[in-house]
C-alpha cells in the first residue's frame, strides 16, 4: 500500500470510528451487580446472553435466591447496554469497560422526574455479599426458622407485629422473605456474616436491602431496610416459631347490605366489562385486584393465567381491575396490553382507576376497602360474593405460597359442584 494512501485511509477510518462510534460487546453470562444505596452496595446476579431470535438484542435474568426474573430484551447501542423493565416504568443503562458495567438505575413515575441510583457489575463474579458465601461459613448463628418482625420499630424490640420472616440458611447462606398482611417481600437472597443479616432483592420494582445484628441471648434480630430510591425504616425481629399474621379473609370485605360487587370498566380496545354481562352468568368468578406496576400481582397472575386456560371449560371466568398510575387509558392501556403479552393472558383486564387505595376503595363501593394490591374476589354461579382474600403468599414464600394453591384450588371446586 502507499504510505500516504495508508495515512488517509487510516484518518477516514478514525473519523468514522469517532463520528459514528462503535459498538462495544458484551460478555455473555452471569455478572454480580449491585446499586449504590444510602445503606451500601444491593447486590443482586444478572444472566445476560444474546438473544436467539435476534443477533442485536440480549436476554436478560435478574436472579434473586431461586427466581430467575426476565426482563425485557436488552440491547447495545455505542459503549453502552440498556435493560428496560417496561412494566415498572425502570431501566438499568450502563457503559461496557470490559467485565465492567457502570451506570445508572433508572426509575420513572408519573408527574415526576427520574429517580436514579449508580450501578456496576462486575462479569463473573458469583457471590452475594461476600466471597466466604462460596467457600467457607462465615456465620456464628443459624436464623432457620419464623421471626415475628415490627417494621418501623423506634424501640429496637417487637411492640407490634407486622410481618412474620420466614428464613432458610445453609452455611452462610440465607433466603427467604417477609410476610405482610398485605404481600411479601418475595425473593431474598444474602449472607449471614459473623452475628449480622444481610439480605437484598432487585426485580426492577422492588428495590430492597436488610441488615441486622443477632442477639442469641434474646433471639432477637435488630437493624434497618433501605427501600426504593431513598426510603429507610427500622425494623425488630423475636424468633418465634408460632408467628402468625391476621386473617388475609378477614381483612377485606362486603359492607352490610352488599352480597354481591358491581364493577363496569373498560379494556385497552374500549370494550366495557361488567360482572352483569352474560359471559359472567352462571359461571365461578374469580376477580384480581391488580396493577401491572406491581410484582406481588405479578407472582398471582403468573399463577393465574395458566390456570384459567387450564380451568376455564369448567364454567370459571377471571376478570381483572387493574388499579394504575394513571386513570388516563392513552398512559396505562398500553401497559396492561403489555402485562397480557408477558403473561399470555387469555381474561378481559380493564383499566379500573388508579392505584391510590382511597381512590381504588371508592371505585368499589361494595367493598369496605382496599387494602392490597391483589385482593382476590371469588364469585359464585348466583353472582354472590363468598370469599376475599387480601395480598398474595408468592413463590418467594415456599410454603405458604403451596398452602394458598391448595385453599384456592379446594375452594373454587367446592363452588364449582354447587
Amino acid at each position: 500500500m502507499n504510505y500516504k494512501i495508508g495515512i488517509v485511509a487510516g484518518i477516514v477510518c478514525m473519523s468514522i470510528s469517532a463520528c459514528f462510534g462503535q459498538t462495544s460487546t458484551i460478555k455473555p453470562g452471569q455478572y454480580r451487580a449491585v446499586l449504590k444505596t444510602r445503606g451500601g452496595d444491593l447486590p443482586f446476579g444478572l444472566d445476560i446472553k444474546p438473544a436467539t431470535n435476534n443477533p442485536k438484542t440480549y436476554t436478560v435474568f435478574a436472579l434473586n435466591g431461586s427466581e430467575r426474573l426476565p426482563m425485557d430484551a436488552a440491547t447495545v447501542e455505542g459503549d453502552s447496554l440498556r435493560i428496560p423493565m417496561a412494566l415498572f416504568e425502570s431501566e438499568l443503562v450502563a457503559k461496557i469497560d470490559g467485565n465492567t458495567l457502570r451506570g445508572v438505575y433508572r426509575r420513572r413515575r408519573v408527574a415526576l422526574p427520574p429517580q436514579t441510583l449508580p450501578f456496576e457489575a462486575q462479569y463473573g463474579v458469583t457471590y452475594r455479599f461476600t466471597p466466604k458465601e462460596e467457600t467457607t461459613t462465615s456465620a456464628t448463628t443459624n436464623l432457620t426458622g419464623k421471626w415475628a418482625t415490627d417494621f418501623g420499630s423506634k424501640t429496637g424490640k417487637v411492640d407490634t407485629v407486622n410481618a412474620v420472616g420466614v428464613f432458610d440458611q445453609k452455611g452462610s447462606r440465607l433466603s427467604g422473605t417477609f410476610l405482610t398482611p398485605t404481600g411479601d417481600y418475595r425473593y431474598l437472597s444474602g449472607s449471614v456474616v459473623g452475628d449480622s443479616l444481610f439480605l437484598s432483592c432487585f426485580d426492577g420494582s422492588h428495590v430492597y436491602l436488610f441488615k441486622a445484628r443477632h442477639d442469641p441471648a434474646t433471639k432477637t434480630l435488630k437493624g434497618g431496610l433501605w427501600a426504593g430510591i431513598a426510603g429507610y425504616e427500622d425494623w425488630a425481629a423475636r424468633f418465634d416459631p408460632k408467628a402468625e399474621l391476621p386473617d388475609p379473609a378477614k381483612l377485606t370485605y362486603l359492607k352490610p347490605g352488599s352480597k354481591t360487587l358491581k364493577a363496569s370498566f373498560p379494556e385497552p380496545n374500549g370494550n366495557v366489562v361488567s360482572l352483569a354481562d352474560a359471559r359472567f352468568k352462571n359461571k365461578v368468578t374469580i376477580v384480581q385486584i391488580m396493577g401491572s406496576w406491581c410484582p406481588n400481582c405479578m407472582d398471582e397472575t403468573n399463577f393465574m393465567s395458566p390456570w384459567y386456560k387450564k380451568n376455564k371449560q369448567r364454567g370459571i371466568e377471571v376478570v381483572g381491575l387493574s388499579f394504575e398510575r394513571s386513570p388516563e387509558m392513552a398512559v396505562s392501556g398500553p401497559k396492561i396490553e403489555r402485562m397480557k403479552q408477558r403473561f399470555k393472558i387469555d381474561y378481559p383486564i380493564v383499566l379500573a382507576g388508579t392505584n391510590d387505595k382511597a381512590q381504588a376503595s371508592k371505585a368499589l363501593p361494595d367493598l369496605n376497602a382496599v387494602v392490597a394490591f391483589p385482593t382476590t374476589i371469588f364469585i359464585d354461579k348466583k353472582g354472590q360474593v363468598r370469599h376475599i382474600h387480601t395480598g398474595f403468599s408468592g413463590p418467594g414464600t415456599g410454603k405458604y405460597y403451596d398452602q394458598y394453591i391448595e385453599e384456592f384450588n379446594r375452594l373454587v371446586d367446592k363452588l364449582v359442584s354447587e
